[in-house]
């Protein structure tokens, strides 16, 4: 989208009186003809208030200024040099971009040769008069001159030479004391403009320094800006922005003073090394200026500073470095790599990585030369230190959470690799040691390193893809893999595109321009792509279509001709899969992927029918799987122009895609349809345009034709789209479908040529768009008002008297409703008619009924304009809504409780609130009126806030209230309330509170009668008082957030509706409300709103308002610093709103200033957190708790940014220390602040692994950003502080050492390994588990085999009496975890004969013992067997390696004298004891890996005969665990085997197993969980292995396996093709439990095992040609089918749509594909199946029946019960039938097409007149009972009864569908 550029604004220019008189007099003076023609032009021009005839005027004078050419006047007259003065001073006064300052400068540039010297001096008169009178506030317009001067404006440009010492030295006096946001950007201003007029004055002021009279001044100048230029580099409270430009403008003006030569380069070096050199070259008024500079106490960013600026404003290119030159080249990384590890700010190491690319440019520039510096050559060879140390930096900050830090990086190693290629002597960077070996070290890296992708695309770039390759050939493969990640798929597919782009330019270079290359280029990166797009999930290949695919085929278009083939000739391209995206899936994407990229074009008969069967796209439209959907979707939509005519097979294919794809539940498909289908309506309106003009020229038959399609085409999408709005349309349906209809409206207006949405309106259209409103769903609402609001007044209906009165009392009594959500309706509604004319008179009605006095100040006089309509309405909708809600705080301040019940407040105020969100005030009229309005709301918040805050303010806000539902509830509530006061404190430090005794045995048991409102009585619930109580503190929050925020504030220059006063006294509300407030809801709010008052305090003009925040900010900080016991700050529930009301103040300060009061409160708050010196105190444990959940809420807050970073490590400390605490209070806050902290240095975590490397950094990088955590966490180590392990062991960890780290790195993580190993001995459990887990990454994967080694050494060979079993656990779970990981990882190195491995195994071996009986302790002998099944499991042994074959043979012979496969007595059969059950389960978990696995594996004739006794004897341990792993072991050996033979069902049992000992199992297993594996097992094994069916030693037949097995509540049930008489009872039970399991009631887990039933039943019962079961129990497994179909879980309805693929093809429709479809088109298709299946079975009568019954449903309408409708008050919160998807009309509505359709059977026998008799009269009993309760509902029952008229209106129309149905049978009969 093209977004035109913003047009500068042309103001007139404006002088005060006395300067315009003064013009005007100077222009009447007397001249020549030319002159005088010339001043009155100007004086016309001062006369005009029109800026564009102003700019015309200015232009004619310029040309009378061409004309004064040829006069060579020696002297002007006094008239034209005040004509050149006049215009001087509208240049000076005028803005910088307004156009007409320009039209002055080309005027003033037609100024004639002889006359340019006086112009110069008159415009710098002005310029010069402007510096000196005008004060600080215009400096930025005085800046804005100058930079305007040197802007292509040659005089100008001359008139700032001219006063170069002036402008200077002024200027340069600018922002020494610059603490605001605005003054810093001002300062920026003014750096920059003196750096520009230095640059444009370069030859002045060099010839300005060899006259002696013009020295001494320019020396002044230049002094005083160095000096200002010293003080901004030295003040740290200047933004680093500021600091940087005055770096760059120091060395400007020393180059400017002393050349480009090295005696400048010398006096950078010694600034940078802040060391003044003797002998130096400068001037001494030069060095006395920056002497500041060289104080040893200077912030350590003034080196960076004045680095950046020596490689900005030095020439490094193009020229000879001198020696000095080349030393300060070499200088600069040095210093600045010097300053790495003290950066703490993120935007201090965004400055340190541009710098350092910045240097790495120049350095790269100067070595390009012809002649190298030799220095320079020697000393960037990548081996040497320098690179190395840059390196380090890249490995450190690759991974940086800024983009532009990983950006520069990027950058910087580029330049590195640039740099060594240089300076070394290999020609062939293949056969480079340095660059083969660091392309090696980053291959064997991690993938979850983000910095690997980048550094490879650029040793990509330097070696070839080729090389890379060669190293790693799975690397495509590998890549396309790691797509699936979000996080890593920008990064993986920008490394793709670099491989294969240079692989194909390789290829290319060496088989010529022939096409030779592509079938090598095509076996390497398209077939991987295919391979993955066809079998990975969905979710894996969705950013392959978004990063990957497109650049694919821009690389080589010619590639989508092979893709599309082989897709096609995929066998699984017409079946599909249920469990991916399969081959169609995968065509798709790639079409779609060529034609949104221009590769591929419709025209003709190429796409549409030709390439790609229209069969295959109607599939794809209605697929299974989102994704596919979308894909095709996007190829019909998607195209390279956006002019591109819809095509009549496009506009069939949306026809096809849309009604089906409508009721979506996955937000992300819902967005995507609206994208694509936006993108199709985009085409049908360009293309339409092109067809009006083309038929404006020539009337062309087709064109024609493609026109009046197109908009037939828009007339069906309009109308099927209102359709949808009906009673029981889902939320997915309605959202999407209003979405829809709002792009229409936006796309084709009213007024537009051609079609328009308001022709497709009808009256029932609007009117259902209109009940939308009543929506529990907040987009909905939203949605329906907006397009409201687009449609035609006449078909919306509010215009007429009678209607919009009762949608206003709708409105207005939903204002007042008990349930929250009616007031969001409610608010929508009173917006709705704020645009009706009639609405005062309709209010003026409503107040007269009610008795209200209502006074409307302005009445709406005909032919109103619609932004007065608006105002004035919106004005008496305030009103009437503050008079009722008056008296409504009236009746809640004499009774809570009836106000909860009748009248609840916050309703009308969020009805007020809504109103103000749309008020324009910029153009108010009524400001009087808007004023008073102001007044009387923000006092009216005050009450209702004092009427609710005691609830909120209580200690314990929910728990004050008992929370119940009982209607006879009041008396207590009442007397509870009285009580109430807002006196709580902190006391729970020192003393407990206790209970009333009594209190609880009160029950609330009155009834209050209210006879204020009509004498009726109201049941009050405590829910409803605590809803009213929090909801209206919350309404007040938002309503006094919007006034300040939305209203102009009032102040003697400027007339606003708000003055400072009540500014400052509704900021005094909200401090009050978040100190003292304890309910969530209501501080959460009121933090809210007050974060938009101080946003506007800081926004606003007033200096008194601005100084608010700040002052506010150090009050309550000196509040928590002193707070104690007595206090009123809330201590309890993290703080309460003390956390929210320091964020709301810290967020006020611009994020461009210098965040003093960030840094402010951090110091505070962290110092403390920290514990106190004197212990814990009741004076230091409250602050400190407050301290730190404050900062907890802090480091959580995002919109601090990177800004609280540089905090993080002290509080960790802080974090850290407070968990030693003996308060639990202190340690509680600690343990949340670390939690926070933890998230904020590792990301949050992407996923359930919680060891996950992805939250991960490598403890350089961690101790780079924090370098203040390394030395206090070693000293923590140190003191052994046992309550700190836990944290400790947290961070650590995390950590990681990086394989590119040196030994010797100063920030290394070897000091922290004995610490983590000596966690070892702890005696938590816990701890040693943590540590091991902690110790994996420390240990690099060289050092594994030695560390290991040695852990087991230090582990005792015999048992002992000194034997510690912790420090056995500990140290074997750390050997076990460091080779889990060493074992499984990839990229460990390969020793010839398994040497590390035999090492590990020698070590081991004399310590077998510890598995073993001699070995007391179970716990460390599970952990020791668990070892060793990792170890015989992962170690590939040779033939020759007698190692691993020995140590498999002594871990079998534990296996098998072990208590669990030889008991020795009963005690040890059913072992028990602490870890018993534990070293059971690792016992088991051996003995599946050896019964499940050949035999010859371990060695042994007794393994072959142990297999199948060992797992027999697992099934039939006394422990259920051992029972239940075995099981799960089993069954995902089985699943693994079915996935790889591709079938549904195993053929063969995959291994010798005792099939009988599972079939017993089934019958007699006591443990449900057990149960539910044995029979998931059994359903797994082929039906012939399992009977005939064993139970012990006696054979059952099928029959009594049935029944034994349904006993068992068993679905899995084979049925073979034929049943005896005797089974059909069995078959009645089990059809009754699959019912049962398809009821919406059940567990997900249930239905998903009755859909999976009922789909492997589909070929065998479902649709079988002989009825097996009876067409009865038949017809009830479809229902059951039916409804798992319109289940709300998506799961189950997809897995009960898989029905489809298991059809006989023999029943499929011709032309219909066979695969898997989504669950509304497969409950189409299932319906016209069954329909099918009748005429087949002959059962068209019974069918008949059935679908008609169907078609009636089960509703059973409760009418008039008033019970239940007053029993709906109690539950505040529900919200009815959620209707999440399933729609019961359409559902009736597909019935009713079946049915009319399977009525025109031929040949259909008769329907029973019984039948039909006992159906009518069900349809006339519903019909007259809808119609009776209809009735019955008060008016518009849409707004006010919802979901009971939403009932009504399906049982009603379900009635008729039948009726309908039935007189068609009735006239068939009788025919």
């Amino acid at each position: 989208m093209v977004v035109k550029k913003k047009a500068p604004k042309v103001e007139a220019v404006a002088f005060d009186g006395a300067k315009l008189e003064s013009l005007r007099a100077s222009l009447s003076v007397d001249g020549d003809s030319g002159s005088r023609q010339l001043a009155q032009t100007l004086k016309d021009c001062l006369a005009s208030t029109d800026p564009v005839q102003q700019i015309q005027l200015v232009s004619e004078a310029g040309s009378m200024l061409e004309r004064f050419e040829g006069q060579n006047e020696s002297a002007p007259d006094a008239l034209l040099l005040a004509c050149l003065n006049t215009m001087g001073d509208i240049y000076i006064t005028l803005q910088a971009k307004n156009p007409l300052k320009r039209a002055i400068a080309s005027a003033l540039s037609n100024v004639p040769d002889w006359l340019q010297e006086k112009a110069v001096c008159i415009l710098s008169a002005c310029l010069s008069a402007s510096l000196s009178s005008l004060g600080s506030e215009h400096y930025s317009h005085l800046i804005d001159c100058i930079t305007s001067c040197l802007d292509a404006f040659p005089i100008g440009e001359s008139c700032i030479h001219h006063l170069l010492t002036e402008a200077k030295l002024n200027i340069g006096l600018v922002g020494r004391h610059v603490a605001q946001a605005q003054l810093m950007q001002s300062c920026l201003a003014v750096i920059k403009a003196s750096m520009l007029v230095v640059q444009r004055s370069q030859d002045v002021i060099s010839a300005a320094f060899l006259e002696t009279a013009m020295t001494s001044t320019l020396q002044e100048a230049f002094s005083g800006l160095l000096q200002c230029y010293t003080l901004i580099l030295t003040d740290e409270e200047f933004i680093q922005t500021v600091q940087s430009t005055a770096g760059m403008a120091v060395v400007l003006l020393i180059r400017s003073v002393m050349g480009n030569g090295d005696d400048t380069a010398d006096t950078v070096a010694s600034l940078l090394k802040s060391s003044e050199q003797e002998g130096s070259s400068a001037p001494q008024w030069l060095m006395k200026s920056y002497a500041g500079l060289y104080v040893s106490s200077r912030p350590a960013a003034v080196a960076l500073y004045l680095s950046h600026g020596a490689l900005a404003m030095l020439n490094w290119r193009g020229r000879a470095l001198g020696s000095q030159a080349e030393k300060l080249l070499l200088l600069i990384p040095d210093v600045i790599l010097s300053l790495d590890t003290r950066v703490k700010e993120s935007s201090t190491a965004m400055v340190v990585a541009r710098v350092l690319t910045l240097w790495s440019s120049a350095a790269v520039d100067c070595l390009r030369t012809d002649c190298p510096p030799p220095l320079l050559h020697l000393s960037l060879h990548g081996s040497f230190p320098l690179p190395s140390r840059l390196l380090h930096h890249i490995y450190t900050h690759w991974e940086h959470p800024l983009d532009g830090v990983r950006h520069q990086t990027r950058t910087l190693f580029c330049n590195l690799l640039l740099l060594h290629q240089h300076c070394s002597d290999h020609a062939d960077p293949t056969s480079d040691p340095y660059v083969t070996e660091l392309a090696q070290s980053l291959l064997v890296l991690e993938w979850h390193v983000k910095g690997k992708y980048s550094a490879l695309a650029c040793l990509t770039d330097h070696l070839g893809a080729e090389y890379l390759l060669k190293l790693d050939a799975t690397l495509p493969s590998r890549l396309l893999g790691l797509m699936g990640d979000q996080t890593l798929a920008p990064y993986a597919s920008e490394l793709l595109e670099r491989l294969f782009v240079s692989h194909k330019t390789q290829l290319c270079d060496r088989q010529g321009d022939g096409h030779g290359w592509i079938d090598d280029w095509h076996r390497t990166w398209v077939m991987p792509l295919l391979e993955v797009f066809c079998t990975a999930r969905l979710d894996q290949t969705t950013y392959i279509l978004d990063y990957f695919l497109p650049k694919l085929l821009r690389c080589s278009p010619a590639s989508l001709g092979h893709m599309v083939q082989v897709l096609q000739e995929m066998p699984s391209c017409l079946e599909g899969s249920t469990g991916s995206r399969g081959a169609l899936g995968a065509l798709m994407t790639c079409l779609r992927a060529a034609r949104s990229q221009g590769v591929l074009m419709p025209a003709g008969e190429q796409l549409w029918g030709g390439l790609v069967p229209l069969q295959l796209l109607q599939q794809a439209l209605v697929h299974k799987h989102d994704q596919v959907r979308m894909d095709a979707l996007g190829l019909v939509c998607e195209s390279h122009r956006s002019t591109e005519t819809l095509s009549t097979e496009e506009m069939e294919l949306i026809r096809h895609f849309l009604l089906s794809n409508l009721n979506s539940q996955s937000p992300g498909v819902r967005q995507q349809t609206v994208s694509l289908l936006k993108k199709l309506l985009c085409r049908v309106k360009d293309s339409a345009q092109s067809f009006r003009r083309r038929l404006a020229q020539e009337r062309d038959q087709p064109i024609m034709c493609m026109y009046v399609y197109s908009q037939e085409f828009l007339c069906w999408f309009c109308e099927r789209l209102f359709q949808v709005l009906q009673p029981g349309a889902s939320f997915s349906s309605c959202l999407l479908t209003l979405q829809l209809l709002g792009l229409v409206a936006d796309h084709f207006s009213f007024n537009s040529e051609g079609f328009a949405l308001g022709e497709c309106v009808t009256v029932p259209h609007a009117q259902a768009v209109l009940y939308c409103l009543a929506s529990n769903f907040l987009e909905v609402k939203q949605l329906a008002c907006t397009l409201l609001q687009k449609l035609p007044p006449a078909t919306v209906g509010l215009q007429e008297p009678e209607r919009l009165r009762s949608v206003l009392q709708a409105a207005l009594d939903l204002s007042t409703s008990t349930k929250p959500f009616d007031s969001v309706t409610a608010a929508h509604l009173l917006n709705l008619l704020l645009h009706q004319e009639g609405l005062q008179q309709a209010l003026l009605h409503c107040a007269q009924e009610q008795s209200i006095t209502l006074q409307l100040p302005a009445q709406i006089q005909p032919q109103a304009s619609e932004v007065t309509v608006l105002e004035k309405n919106r004005l008496a909708v305030i009103l009437f809504l503050m008079a009722c809600l008056k008296a409504e705080v009236a009746l809640a301040e004499m009774s809570l409780l009836q106000a909860a019940a009748s009248c609840p407040l916050y309703g009308r105020a969020h009805c007020i609130t809504a109103a103000l969100q749309q008020l324009s005030t910029g153009s108010l009229q009524l400001l009087a009126e808007w004023r008073n309005v102001v007044t009387d709301l923000i006092a009216l918040c005050y009450r209702m806030s004092d009427v609710v805050s005691p609830v909120v303010q209580s200690s314990s806000p929910e728990g004050l209230i008992p929370m119940d539902t009982d209607s006879e509830t009041s008396a207590g509530l009442q007397r509870i309330l009285r009580e109430i006061q807002p006196r709580d404190t902190n006391d729970f430090f020192t003393s407990a509170r206790e209970l009333d005794a009594t209190s609880e045995e009160q029950k609330l048991t009155f009834q209050t009668n209210s006879t204020g409102l009509g004498g009726e009585a109201y049941r009050v619930t405590a829910q409803m008082v605590l809803v009213c109580c929090w909801r209206s503190m919350k309404e007040v929050s938002m309503l006094l957030g919007e006034l300040c925020q939305s209203m102009p504030l009032h102040t003697p220059a400027h007339i606003g509706l708000i003055t400072e006063e009540q500014m400052e006294g509704v900021g005094q509300y909200f401090q009050e409300q978040l100190l003292q407030s304890r309910h969530r809801g209501a501080f959460e709010l009121a933090y809210v709103g007050f974060v938009r008052l101080t946003d506007t305090l800081c926004r606003s003009g007033s200096a008194t308002l601005q100084q608010l925040p700040a002052q506010w900010l150090k009050e309550v900080l000196e509040e928590v610093k002193c707070s104690d016991p007595s206090s009123k700050l809330c201590a309890t529930r993290r703080s309460a709103g003390i956390p929210f009301y320091i964020q709301a103040l810290l967020s006020s300060e611009p994020k461009s200033s210098s965040c003093s009061l960030l840094k402010m409160t951090m110091r505070e708050l962290t110092a403390l957190a920290m514990p106190s010196h004197d212990g814990a105190t009741e004076h230091s444990t409250v602050p400190q708790v407050h301290a730190l959940n404050i900062l907890r809420a802090l480091y959580r807050d995002t919109h601090l940014g990177e800004n609280i970073m540089p905090f993080v490590s002290e509080g960790m400390k802080a974090a850290v220390l407070g968990f030693t605490s003996p308060i639990w209070a202190v340690r509680n806050s600690s343990t949340l602040l670390f939690s926070t902290l933890i998230t904020r240095i590792f990301g949050v975590k992407r996923g359930k692994d919680e060891h996950s490397k992805k939250n991960r950094m490598t403890g350089r990088e961690f101790f780079t950003r924090f370098p203040a955590l390394y030395p206090f966490l070693l000293k923590v180590t140190e003191r052994d502080l046992t309550s700190s392990l836990f944290l400790l062991l947290l961070v650590l960890g995390r950590l990681y050492p990086s394989p590119m780290d040196g030994s010797s790195s100063p920030l290394g993580l070897a000091p922290f390994m004995p610490f983590i190993i000596s966690c070892a001995r702890s005696a938590v459990y816990r701890t040693r588990e943590m540590a091991a887990r902690a110790l994996v990454p420390f240990v690099l994967v060289t050092q594994v085999p030695s560390t290991t080694q040695t852990l087991l050494e230090s582990l005792p060979r015999e048992p002992g009496p000194g034997t510690q079993q912790n420090h056995i656990h500990g140290t074997l779970l750390q050997v076990l975890f460091l080779l889990r990981s060493y074992l499984t990882d990839t990229h460990r190195p390969q020793t010839p004969k398994g040497d590390q491995d035999s090492d590990i195994i020698g070590a081991l071996r004399p310590r077998l013992w510890l598995g073993t009986r001699r070995n007391p302790c179970l716990v460390t002998r599970g952990t020791m067997v668990d070892l060793l099944a990792d170890m015989c499991t992962f170690l590939c042994a040779p033939a020759e390696d007698s190692q691993v074959t020995t140590l498999r043979k002594e871990t079998l012979a534990i296996l098998l004298d072990s208590e669990l496969v030889a008991p020795r007595g009963l005690e040890e059969e059913l072992l028990s004891g602490p870890g018993a059950t534990q070293y059971l389960q690792s016992l088991a978990r051996l003995a599946t890996i050896v019964a499940m696995e050949s035999a010859g594996v371990w060695g042994t004739q007794e393994a072959d005969r142990m297999q199948k006794d060992l797992l027999q004897r697992l099934l039939q341990c006394p422990h259920y665990e051992v029972r239940q792993l075995a099981l799960e072991k089993l069954l995902e050996r089985f699943e693994k085997d079915r996935e790889k033979r591709q079938c549904s069902d195993l053929q063969s049992v995959p291994f010798d197993l005792n099939v009988t000992t599972l079939t017993h199992l089934a019958l007699h297993e006591p443990h449900p969980t057990c149960l539910a594996k044995v029979l998931q097992v059994l359903s797994v094994l082929p039906l012939s292995s399992l009977l005939p069916w064993w139970d012990g030693s006696m054979s059952l037949n099928d029959e009594e396996a049935l029944e034994h097995l349904l006993s068992k509540v068993f679905l899995y049930v084979a049925v073979q093709e034929e049943l005896g008489e005797g089974a059909e009872v069995h078959v009645a039970v089990w059809g009754a439990m699959v019912t049962k399991c398809c009821s919406e009631e059940q567990p997900l887990e249930v239905k998903l095992t009755a859909a999976d039933v009922l789909v492997k039943a589909t070929p065998i019962l479902l649709t079988a040609l002989t009825l097996p079961l009876g067409v009865k129990h038949t017809l009830l497994l479809w229902q059951n089918l039916f409804t798992l179909l319109q289940d709300e879980d998506l799961d189950v309805r997809d897995r009960a749509a898989d029905f489809i693929c298991y059809v006989p093809k023999h029943l499929l429709t011709t032309g219909v594909v066979r695969g898997p479809v989504s669950p509304p088109v497969a409950l189409e298709m299932g319906v016209g199946l069954l329909c099918q299946l009748f005429q087949v079975w002959g059962q068209v009568a019974v069918g008949m029946i059935t679908l008609t019954e169907w078609l009636l449903g089960d509703d059973k309408a409760e009418l008039g019960s008033e019970e239940t409708l007053d029993l709906d008050e109690e539950f505040l919160f529900e919200k009815g039938d959620l209707n999440l998807w399933v729609e019961p009309l359409q559902w009736a509505r597909l019935l009713h097409t079946h049915l009319c359709a399977l009525s025109t059977v031929p040949s259909a026998p008769a329907i029973c007149p019984a039948e039909l008799a006992r159906l009518s009269t069900i349809v006339d009993a519903n019909t007259q009972s809808a119609e009776r309760a209809l009735t019955a509902l008060p008016a518009l029952p849409q707004f006010s009864a919802t979901i009971e008229h939403a009932k009504l209106t399906v049982l009603k129309e379900r009635a008729t569908l039948a009726q309908n149905v039935l007189t068609a049978l009735n006239r068939m009969d009788c025919s």
